[in-house]
Parts: structure tokens; sequence; C-alpha cells
């Protein structure tokens, strides 16, 4: 019986040291919330990068959905939503961007036309950070 209530007091700890976890992620992601532009005009690219290296050391696939990001770090997880059609598409930061003016994101050639037009290049749309865990810093 001793042994029962050792090893169901481990998994109650386990349990709970689970959950506190999540907090700290959710704490982590109110702070990049303030401190990084998440809502402005979105533009697309693709043919010209495909295949090259990102800042991340990944390299860029116009089928994926991937964005670039000035700040947000590599591996963050973030929704994308075009406030004109409410449309929306989860994508991971794996290069920095944009660098025309007036931009925040810059989305894959796929992650864009999920929610926009390709052939107008622009829309305005917000930013939610949706998983922040498997942040880094560089791949290589």
């Amino acid at each position: 019986m001793t042994k029962f209530k050792l090893l169901f007091t481990a998994l109650i700890f386990t349990l709970l040291a689970g959950c506190s976890s999540t907090t700290a992620v959710d704490e982590k992601t109110r702070s990049y919330a303030k401190s990084h532009q998440l809502a402005g005009q979105a533009s697309w690219y693709g043919n010209k990068y495909h295949g090259k290296l990102t800042a991340s050391g990944e390299r860029f696939n116009m089928r994926a959905n991937t964005a670039a990001h000035r700040t947000l770090p590599f591996g963050t997880i973030v929704r994308v939503t075009n406030t004109a059609n409410n449309k929306s598409v989860d994508v991971k930061i794996n290069d920095r961007g944009p660098f025309a003016k007036g931009r925040v994101i810059d989305l894959s050639h796929r992650s864009f036309a999920q929610i926009g037009d390709i052939n107008k290049g622009l829309a305005q749309v917000k930013i939610e950070i949706i998983d922040d865990s498997n942040t880094f810093r560089y791949k290589h």
C-alpha cells in the first residue's frame, strides 16, 4: 500500500509540473505580443527565393506555410488573419523581413494565397502568436 501511495504522489507531481510549464509559455506569448508589431500590411514572396536559405538556416519553400517577420523568434507559429475577408492561415516564422516600408510580415506564396489575392500582392492583416514553445535563435 505504501508503494501505491508513493507512486500516486509521484504521478500527481508530474501532472502538476506539466501544467505549470503551460503558464510559462502563455506569459512568454503575452510579452512577445506587447513587444512586436502584430498588425499592418502583409505581402508575399515566392519563385525568386524558392530553395534558397532563409535567415533561420532552413531552405525557403514557397509551398510551405512559412513567413518572414522582423523580430519574432524563428519557430514561432502565428495566425495571420486578413482583416478584409476574415480568412486566416497559421504559419511558422523562419525568415527575416519584410524590408519594404509599411509591411509587417512576408508570407510564402501558398500562405498568402489562402488569405488574399496573389495578384493584388498586399493585404491588411492582424497577427496572433499561437505557439512560441519551439523558438530558436539560429538553426546553424
